[in-house]
């Protein structure tokens, strides 16, 4: 087994070589970035040939990205011409850990930029990714028991039609009945938008309640995705020949379902959510848009509308990275549920 991980990283290592360059191409090529730093005002001429020099934007598309990968010994850089440098000096590279800074915030660090939205994400997105598995083992589990139920008629139903949905109608439909028309007749209504309520503050049960919404928006989607993948693979482990077995030999029903049935039908579950759980790191930037949530997805698209590169690079590389990460890990998770499944 260490073996086959200590190769997997090593292959890891040009992939995300690869990568980068295929972003960094891409990231050049998508907008201007002096375009916006003036804020509202259009960049002057004169400002805009300084910037380009001492950002580097001069160069060649190979040296710029040789620049970012490995750093740079450029000076201070004084980015609205009133005779102080705003960001730091040099740039020790992406391979050293540094992301560079960011163009629109000022020369703020990129790390920085991005660790000020993570929390946000983080504590957004693994709570719906723990309402989706739990409520779709319940819900799998309890339809492929009772197949052809006329509750697994209903579950069924509603599953293919919130699958159906797009994300921003099930937002959109979430804040006009529990956020608007709650309001309106009178009873308990939900926050829409934010974090928390500035005159409050951001308290626990703040940012419980401003999390209702989204929670309820993006679990709606996966769950109905969720629950048909368990229920149909529960339904294969459930006709194999060892289940049969096991009933047979009069094991309990408890014991058959979730020792020797569950545990076998979740290889593929996991293969699911491993790949999911990287993602979890990007936002869902559909769902903070509407609901004005402080996270890495509008902190993406904010800046990539403004061809920050720096940001941008830094958010898709750590994407990247845990996407590897989350393969591997799933890749050992698989070993441990089938014995049979052995990496040499």
């Amino acid at each position: 087994m260490t073996r086959y991980v200590i190769r997997r990283l090593l292959q890891a290592i040009p992939l995300l070589l690869f990568i980068s360059m295929v972003l960094f191409v891409l990231m050049r090529n998508i907008g201007d970035p002096l375009a916006t730093m003036g804020g509202r005002r259009v960049t002057r001429s004169s400002d805009r040939e300084r910037l380009t020099r001492q950002l580097g934007l001069d160069k060649p598309l190979y040296v710029q990205y040789f620049y970012w990968l490995i750093g740079n010994d450029w000076t201070k850089m004084d980015l609205d011409g009133d005779g102080v440098a705003e960001t730091p000096g040099r740039m020790r590279g992406v391979l050293r850990g540094d992301f560079g800074t960011s163009l629109v915030n000022r020369g703020k660090p990129v790390l920085e930029v991005i660790w000020e939205r993570l929390p946000n994400t983080l504590l957004l997105m693994i709570t719906s990714e723990v309402v989706v598995i739990l409520c779709a083992l319940v819900v799998g589990v309890y339809s492929a028991l009772r197949q052809y139920s006329l509750t697994d008629q209903i579950v069924t139903t509603i599953s293919f039609f919130g699958y159906s949905l797009p994300i921003f109608f099930i937002a959109l439909l979430s804040i006009y009945i529990f956020a608007v028309n709650f309001k309106r007749w009178g009873l308990p209504y939900l926050p829409a938008v934010g974090m928390f309520d500035p005159q409050v503050g951001k308290t626990p049960s703040q940012v419980i309640l401003h999390m209702v919404l989204p929670v309820f928006s993006l679990s709606f989607i996966y769950l109905a995705a969720y629950s048909r993948y368990i229920r149909s693979t529960m339904l294969e482990v459930l006709s194999q020949d060892y289940i049969r077995t096991a009933k047979s030999k009069g094991l309990p029903r408890r014991t058959i379902i979730f020792l020797h049935a569950l545990k076998n039908a979740a290889l593929p579950i996991v293969t699911v959510v491993g790949l999911d759980l990287p993602f979890l790191l990007a936002g869902a930037v559909v769902t903070e848009r509407i609901f004005a949530w402080p996270g890495m997805g509008r902190l993406f698209l904010d800046h990539v509308s403004r061809a920050d590169t720096p940001v941008v690079m830094g958010i898709l590389m750590l994407i990247s990275i845990a996407v590897i990460v989350f393969q591997l890990i799933t890749d050992i998770m698989y070993a441990w549920l089938d014995p049979r499944i052995r990496y040499d």
